[in-house]
């Protein structure tokens, strides 16, 4: 918790607010660097640690939403200002939404209900751990990016129901999947080289063979997400947070204009770290990042 303070420490001293992403990796964790045996709605085959995952069982879900609790408990006592729960990119909550990685029978299961119960339920208990005194949003995907993943249809019902359930104070939409479609997210060039240098010596040589198919290439344009969250605009009367292309500053008005009442930035800023305050102070527009991931 110190070293946190430090940090948001430093960061209020700027003059910005600090906010903590909390989330469990489930089927995407690597269970062979951190020692830890996986979690997925059932067990499948992950092959970063080259193991099997375990099917989570009514304790593993029970203690997983108590770990949220208590992550969040930690992040506002260490000076964060604002929480975003992961439900995307089939980490462990995501996982329970797609219908391919969730073929449960249980109560867990099934209709997406069911398979939002366990999103639901960590959201609830985070709200109620924290309060109102700090800001709570989710990050949700509006697509998995694959064949029988997620579909949007769905995702725009899991966003009702977390609307009406009242534990967020904004939405930020997102897609892919780390473990099916990653460059879904990402958009522009696919570093396959660079990703397959990452990996176990023993992983290498199948990735040589199957890495453009596991990293797509998907041309990049400003606001990729735009035309899907907007069928999340017309469907809500929540604040969201457009995520997805955003470089530019026409493209963050444009995504303003359109009802959205923030917009995310990631790459663009680690690239030109002082282009909001250029825009702020008229300066500049542009990041002047490449996409080049």
């Amino acid at each position: 918790r110190d070293g946190l303070r430090r940090l948001t420490t430093a960061i209020h001293d700027e003059g910005a607010l600090a906010q903590a992403q909390i989330g469990h990796a489930g089927p995407v964790a690597n269970a062979s660097s951190n020692q830890a045996r996986s979690l997925a709605p059932g067990r499948m085959f992950n092959p970063l640690g080259m193991r099997f995952a375990k099917a989570a069982d009514e304790y593993d879900i029970a203690r997983v939403t108590s770990d949220y609790e208590r992550a969040a408990k930690l992040c506002v006592d260490a000076g964060f200002d604002s929480l975003e729960i992961h439900i995307g990119h089939n980490y462990l909550l995501s996982s329970f939404l797609s219908p391919k990685f969730n073929r449960r029978t249980d109560r867990w299961g099934g209709s997406i209900e069911n398979r939002a119960r366990f999103a639901r339920q960590v959201v609830t208990a985070v709200r109620a751990a924290v309060g109102t005194d700090v800001a709570v949003t989710a990050k949700l995907n509006m697509v998995d990016g694959y064949r029988g993943g997620l579909t949007i249809e769905d995702s725009i019902q899991v966003a009702r129901f977390l609307e009406a359930d009242g534990g967020l104070d904004a939405l930020v939409l997102t897609g892919g999947s780390s473990l099916a479609n990653p460059m879904y997210l990402f958009k522009g060039a696919a570093p396959t080289r660079d990703f397959g240098a990452t990996l176990p010596w023993y992983l290498r040589p199948g990735f040589r063979l199957v890495g453009d198919r596991f990293l797509h290439t998907y041309p990049y344009e400003e606001a990729y997400f735009l035309d899907q969250a907007r069928q999340f605009r017309a469907a809500l009367d929540m604040p969201i947070i457009l995520l997805g292309g955003i470089s530019e500053l026409a493209t963050a008005e444009r995504g303003l204009a359109a009802g959205f009442e923030f917009v995310a930035m990631a790459r663009a800023i680690l690239h030109h770290p002082d282009i909001v305050n250029e825009w702020a102070a008229g300066t500049g527009t542009t990041s002047g990042c490449i996409h080049c991931n």
